[in-house]
């Protein structure tokens, strides 16, 4: 295996979808470019071939933690041993030159084997940079995808993706201070607060934390970032909203169900603690954390006992969780199609799943590793996050009271998506008019969707 860096300040590979992680990074570098150039019509696989199986193969990842560096490197190097007529060529990238690179190859210039960030999946498969896989991994990799990763991965009824991780939100609580105030956690999306209980909650726990204020929200994150959409998106679709509906924002983003979600988030700014450093939870200072599972690993340690988990506030149409995030794909012009998908089958064994999410502490994608993870398997620390995963709408057009992961907007529009929603949730969470902004940001998306013929 040959290993090469273009090194910059490490960034954790990732957590979910984290501030400062690479697929927020990637996502808001894409959305700031206009997202990859693209041609008059999508990609279509006529572009990629078998070849022999065997050979070189050019692979881009993403340039994570050094455990997780350390642990693809193994698993690479695992690859190679147990088929030698393969060799690896693999390349980790920062997330700056990444999106850089993506946005500025040509599809044919790009790698055999990529990792891609999930909700920029369908604007790659637009833009030809990579290639539906089916008839290169094998049946049973596909199987033992989950439902909620799927979801993100396929784009008109194509698989383009296969991922190793997930990732998902929660209402984290620190049990000292909610016992103070007489509040007991749901342990179940079906038991989640109404919008109403939640505020009636938060007035309660007003009384037993220092400042008045009980409730983070990330918002050193930043609400324009990819974290706004991945962190709040959850808010529409558990009042029963997607955020497009049959190729358009207006109707669905800003509709009146939709403004009068975001009205009641918003109006739970005077029991949020800004927490510009974001340890207001850990410390003590919150008594709820609206987060990813990314952070566990940190809220465990300063919280151990006292930490328990439960499910965002239910707006009306059940309680809902993001989903989605780093996957991995065929570049879209390889002529290596046959080898590749060797390398991706391997990369999704369950020996594979088990020792790279150990190492980062993400949900596994896969069925089976899934039920036997330390973190998420069947009573285990996560074992309720892993349940909301299983409860998969997966997308946001299939929106039901039952179901809970849903995937960010599968539509090659996504980086004026993410950043229309961005500006219009930061705007409302600063005291500006919903309706409005919402309608801004609807007709930025649909001016962008006419732009482009829909992305058809």
């Amino acid at each position: 295996m040959t290993v090469s860096t273009l090194r910059s300040t490490p960034r954790p590979r990732l957590r979910g979808i984290a501030a400062g992680g690479l697929a927020a990074l990637v996502s808001v570098a894409l959305a700031a470019c206009g997202g990859p150039s693209v041609s008059d019509s999508p990609s279509e696989a006529s572009n990629i071939s078998a070849g022999s199986g065997t050979g070189t193969l050019k692979v881009w990842a993403l340039d994570g933690q050094s455990a997780e560096n350390t642990a693809i490197q193994k698993i690479v190097s695992d690859f190679e041993s147990s088929h030698p007529d393969i060799k690896v060529k693999m390349q980790f990238l920062p997330a700056d030159s990444f999106a850089k690179a993506l946005q500025t190859s040509s599809p044919a210039d790009l790698p055999d084997v990529l990792e891609v960030d999930g909700p920029q999946i369908a604007n790659l498969a637009y833009g030809q940079k990579i290639a539906p896989l089916s008839d290169y991994v094998s049946a049973a990799t596909v199987q033992n995808q989950t439902d909620a990763v799927k979801g993100q991965n396929t784009v008109d009824g194509k698989l383009y993706a296969v991922s190793m991780m997930n990732s998902g939100l929660a209402m984290w609580g620190n049990k000292k201070l909610l016992d103070k105030a007489g509040v007991t956690m749901p342990k179940s999306a079906s038991e989640a607060w109404t919008a109403d209980e939640f505020t009636e909650v938060l007035k309660k726990l007003s009384a037993v934390v220092p400042n008045g204020k009980p409730l983070g929200i990330a918002e050193n994150n930043g609400l324009s970032s990819e974290y706004g959409i991945y962190g709040f998106s959850p808010v529409l679709w558990s009042a029963g909203t997607p955020m497009i509906a049959n190729g358009k924002a207006s109707g669905a983003l800003d509709s009146d169900t939709a403004v009068d979600a975001l009205k009641k988030f918003a109006s739970w700014k005077q029991f949020t603690n800004p927490d510009g450093d974001g340890t207001a939870f850990q410390s003590g200072q919150v008594a709820l954390n609206w987060m990813g599972n990314w952070m566990y690993p940190a809220y465990d340690k300063a919280l151990g006992n006292d930490l328990v988990v439960g499910p965002l506030p239910n707006f009306g149409k059940g309680a809902k969780t993001g989903s989605g995030t780093i996957a991995w794909s065929l570049g879209g012009h390889t002529k290596n199609g046959a080898a590749a998908g060797k390398l991706l089958d391997f990369l999704m064994s369950d020996p594979v799943v088990s020792t790279y999410t150990a190492a980062n502490g993400a949900p596994p994608a896969t069925k089976t590793t899934a039920g036997s993870s330390p973190l998420y398997g069947a009573g285990k620390p996560l074992a309720f996050l892993r349940d909301q995963l299983d409860a998969a709408c997966p997308t946001e057009d299939r929106l039901t009271q039952q179901c809970v992961a849903v995937s960010r907007p599968v539509t090659a529009g996504y980086p004026v998506v993410t950043s229309s929603f961005g500006k219009a949730l930061t705007a409302i969470w600063g005291g500006a008019d919903v309706a409005a902004s919402l309608q801004a940001a609807a007709r930025a998306i649909d001016r962008d969707f006419a732009d482009n013929n829909n992305y058809k």
